[in-house]
């Protein structure tokens, strides 16, 4: 189920290798091993593309399938997973992301204005984005954490009991004979 749930869901490979955006990858991205479908691969995209949903910075698909190819992640999924954080969710998560990094430091925050701003936004990012970015480390972390074993989990134990009904199919006489 997991593989083929995955397979419904991503895009041929080479439809992907094709991409304008990821020639600068060169021979890398034509390792097959970026592309296949198994509990150890698609357990690394999970960490890979949480976490860098989690950071607030520009091209995170490319950071996402830089470190996919290096760790020999699922690239498909290690970049799909980076779009959770799109310009609809953006602001909620990142403004957790700052409210829990304050947290952290143990420093105020700042209120959100009645009337945001471009000026208010670029004030905000030059005094205030040690408690983003921490806040968005931690979150990224600990969300990459939970979907690597969470994956690996969920993967393991649906092999087992696919191969546990099976294993009671062949064990039931056969009603036939």
């Amino acid at each position: 189920m997991p593989r083929r749930l995955f397979k419904r869901y991503m895009p041929h490979p080479d439809r992907i290798k094709d991409n304008k955006s990821l020639r600068f990858l060169g021979s890398l991205i034509h390792d097959p091993n970026l592309w296949h479908l198994n509990r150890h691969s698609v357990s690394r995209a999970m960490a890979i593309g949480l976490f860098w949903a989690m950071i607030p910075m520009p091209m995170q698909m490319l950071a996402a399938a830089a470190v996919a190819i290096l760790s020999r992640g699922n690239l498909p999924i290690s970049i799909g997973l980076v779009w959770l954080t799109n310009p609809i969710t953006m602001p909620p998560v990142f403004y957790c992301s700052y409210k829990f990094g304050a947290w952290l430091m143990n420093t105020p925050t700042l209120q959100m204005p009645d009337h945001i701003t471009i000026s208010w936004v670029g004030h905000v990012l030059q005094t205030h984005w040690q408690p983003l970015y921490l806040g968005s480390l931690v979150i990224g972390l600990v969300l990459g954490l939970i979907g690597y074993f969470g994956t690996n989990a969920y993967w393991r134990w649906w092999v087992q009991h696919n191969w546990r009904k099976r294993q009671e199919k062949r064990q039931q006489p056969d009603a036939q004979h």
